[in-house]
């Protein structure tokens, strides 16, 4: 026989197996350390660390005097700004990384120079990312640049810098323009993003300017489960 995971494993996977299956869905109450502490026999100071660790994890957040709740732990972005990936990742004190899949220069065809604003055939730096949160998949970043206006952009490490903190170094930017909806990945996205081509994901393209120039388009796909974009408005009477 095997050994027995340690009690507080015990607790910890009791909990995420009922996260994941929706018997606790986002915002419910999870039982108190002492009620837990009962049922698997052990001390408040085990099942504190059960608790402890899928708050570290985002599943679970704590509200004091009322108790532990369930969290949407998908990830983040706000909609009306363009925030360095990166840094949102890390600010949920998760761990962010990358894969890169290509970064190379090409001819624009007809539907990318009509989205650049350039000539058919003009010279364009194209890179295609996978950005991670704990070694999950959450972003696929297909991106096109100008050269005349990031002149280093295939020369930038992508282990250091995201093609986000290499445009902004390149070109404060001004202006950009999103277009969202809901669709459903290509098979080699899905694939990069380790989910079914059944899963609905948020497609987000984007144009940014600096000035009057065009600087890059981007498509960034989303798996739905994993992601969210929110926007805030202001209204004056």
């Amino acid at each position: 026989m095997g050994r027995q995971p340690p009690r507080y494993q015990q607790i910890k996977q009791y909990l995420l197996d009922n996260i994941q299956t929706g018997h606790f869905p986002v915002d419910h109450k999870i039982p108190p350390e002492e009620q837990l502490a009962v049922t698997f026999g052990v001390s408040r100071m085990t099942a504190n660390k059960a608790i402890r660790d899928l708050v570290q994890e985002g599943y679970l957040v704590r509200q004091s005097g009322i108790g532990t709740f369930v969290t949407d732990r998908r990830s983040e972005s706000p909609l009306a700004e363009i925030n360095n990936i990166a840094d949102e990742v890390r600010s949920r004190g998760h761990e962010y990384t990358n894969r890169v899949v290509s970064c190379e220069a090409l001819n624009a065809d007809d539907e990318i120079a009509l989205r650049m604003g350039v000539r058919i055939g003009t010279r364009l730096f194209h890179s295609i990312l996978i950005h991670l949160e704990n070694g999950l998949p959450i972003q696929l970043e297909e991106r096109y640049v100008n050269p005349r206006w990031v002149p280093g952009y295939l020369e930038a490490n992508f282990a250091r810098q995201t093609p986000n903190e290499v445009l902004v170094a390149a070109c404060p930017i001004t202006d950009m323009e999103h277009v969202v909806e809901a669709v459903l990945p290509e098979a080699g996205a899905a694939e990069w993003l380790e989910i079914d081509a059944a899963l609905p994901c948020l497609s987000v393209r984007r144009r940014t300017w600096s000035g009057d120039r065009l600087i890059s388009y981007a498509h960034l796909l989303h798996p739905g489960d994993r992601y969210k974009l929110r926007t805030m408005a202001s209204s004056s009477k």
